[in-house]
């Protein structure tokens, strides 16, 4: 069952106070967590206390960390030709040789925080990425090459504003790099947040290379534009998703990352509003199994 492998990016439920997503993890049944930001700090400006804290809370709640939720990668290659970047998650933008170096640090968060999963992107995106993706793949693998020497995986997120924006081109990327420490966080929100298809043509890109799912749901406003919106109520095909999932045999984790605050709410609640949308389509997908 999904529900026995569902997660939530902490920030998501509070983006000040670490106990209170805990506690709201615990309270709706979910199994896991990602860190990603703890009261405006990046996980990776984090010191060996506050992680030990982290931990220490997590565990005693009956949860565990499943990833790392880190910016690596998200920064220029230094082409000239960027058009393209997006969130930080409060990381100051550096070097592409910095960014190793915070490769390094999150692998030791990871080893504080009792995970192997170090989420990663592609740079921002350039131009025209295709020509560019001799160089990201090098960069790919070595940071592979690193996962694979301490026990890690990197998951490589599609993310509209990197090179690997979309399911093809994450696909492409992981394959050329050949290594079972990169594999495919997919996130279909993001793909229609660019305005491609998620399911079938997106999933079917990345089937057999992901390792890890992101959950958030995008609705087309007034004007034409992407915006978030309670899992179930936009236009991403989960229903198809979960059956191709289970079809294909994926045996990995989900988180929320839903990215929705309702208009003069909280991030908790847009979060709660998602999760009952989500909790909702499961029980129907259910009901039509059992039919």
């Amino acid at each position: 069952m999904i529900e026995d492998r569902l997660g939530v990016i902490t920030d998501e439920v509070s983006p000040t106070d670490l106990i209170e997503a805990l506690n709201f993890a615990v309270l709706n049944g979910l199994k896991h967590v990602e860190i990603r930001t703890i009261n405006g700090h990046n996980v990776l400006s984090l010191s060996d206390q506050q992680l030990a804290i982290i931990r220490s809370e997590t565990e005693r709640r009956g949860l565990f960390v499943s990833c790392i939720a880190s910016p690596i990668f998200k920064c220029a290659l230094g082409t000239g030709n960027q058009v393209s970047e997006g969130d930080r998650f409060n990381q100051e933008e550096v070097s592409v040789s910095e960014h190793f170096a915070m490769l390094e640090r999150a692998m030791d968060i990871a080893d504080q925080l009792g995970t192997n999963r170090i989420r990663i992107f592609s740079f921002w995106r350039e131009t025209d990425p295709e020509q560019h993706e001799d160089e990201i793949i090098k960069h790919l693998t070595r940071a592979a090459l690193m996962a694979a020497s301490r026990g890690k995986l990197l998951l490589l997120e599609n993310e509209p504003s990197c090179n690997g924006g979309f399911a093809a081109e994450v696909a492409r990327l992981v394959k050329a790099v050949n290594s079972p420490n990169l594999r495919v966080l997919w996130d279909p929100g993001n793909e229609q947040y660019g305005n491609r298809t998620s399911y079938p043509d997106g999933y079917s890109s990345i089937r057999n290379l992901l390792a890890h799912v992101h959950l958030k749901d995008v609705r087309m406003n007034e004007s034409g534009n992407p915006q978030a919106t309670p899992i179930g109520a936009g236009i991403v095909p989960y229903e198809a998703h979960f059956r191709a999932l289970h079809r294909d045999g994926y045996a990995g984790l989900f988180t929320l990352e839903t990215h929705y605050i309702p208009e003069g709410g909280t991030a908790m609640e847009g979060t709660a509003k998602s999760l009952q949308g989500l909790k909702t389509l499961l029980a129907n997908l259910r009901a039509q199994t059992e039919k």
